[in-house]
């Protein structure tokens, strides 16, 4: 009998830099930047974290922590030794998201590779992450479960016509704001752009009360990361 791996814990942090960070002295910015870039080094294992910059693509993020947690507990410690760094007194949490894996609702056949059921994360080390909080309304809770997945079943035969666009789908109900929050990976975002706006069109699409903001972050290593801030 096979056993399903254990639930994970996602979060999603989005950070801005304070300004007068940026006119410390170069050496001092260097130096915070190994600091961060060591405590973030320091979480895997046991979790798997990635880092993104938001550089030019939004007002309000400057970087992206994503990581990947078996508890709740690493997911404190990380923000916590983050926020204990020089350079983490500079951060503010402009926006945090955070949730879980859990089986899919609607079609268990509904996986992709690596997947394993949903219940585990595997980035796929694409360049683009585009990253949302997803709110449905209450009226699609109202419908039968047998309408809910004649829906989502042409939702997901329209994202089968964009493989190159790969998702991954974590739940919040009960833990943050929002339902889900949903990540895209792609090297290619004019196809995300195209599978999104082939969504807006969908029959379940006025059942979405909340898909906004939308963030575009571009994968690095912490250091070319940190560097992205301009120090």
């Amino acid at each position: 009998m096979t056993t399903s791996p254990p639930p994970q814990f996602v979060k999603y942090t989005f950070y801005q830099v304070d300004p007068a960070w940026r006119r410390l002295p170069v050496e001092t910015r260097a130096q915070d930047k190994r600091e961060l870039a060591g405590v973030i080094a320091a979480a895997s294992p046991p979790m798997m974290v990635r880092t993104y910059s938001l550089m030019g693509m939004r007002a309000d993020a400057d970087i992206m922590v994503w990581s990947v947690s078996p508890d709740l507990e690493h997911v404190g410690a990380l923000a916590t030794n983050v926020a204990a760094t020089q350079l983490g007194s500079y951060l503010r949490s402009t926006h945090s998201y955070l949730a879980m894996t859990r089986r899919s609702t609607y079609v268990n056949e509904h996986e992709h590779a690596g997947s394993e059921g949903r219940l585990r994360i595997r980035p796929m080390g694409r360049r683009y992450l585009f990253v949302y909080p997803f709110v449905k309304t209450h009226a699609w809770y109202q419908l039968s479960p047998e309408e809910r997945q004649r829906m989502m079943a042409a939702h997901f035969d329209v994202g089968h016509r964009y493989p190159e666009v790969v998702i991954h789908t974590s739940y919040s109900y009960g833990l943050d704001d929002q339902e889900f929050v949903l990540g895209f990976e792609t090297d290619h975002p004019e196809r995300f752009l195209e599978l999104i706006m082939e969504l807006r069109s969908a029959e379940q699409r006025p059942y979405t009360e909340r898909d906004v903001p939308i963030f575009t972050c571009l994968l690095g290593s912490t250091d070319e990361v940190l560097d992205s801030l301009g120090g």
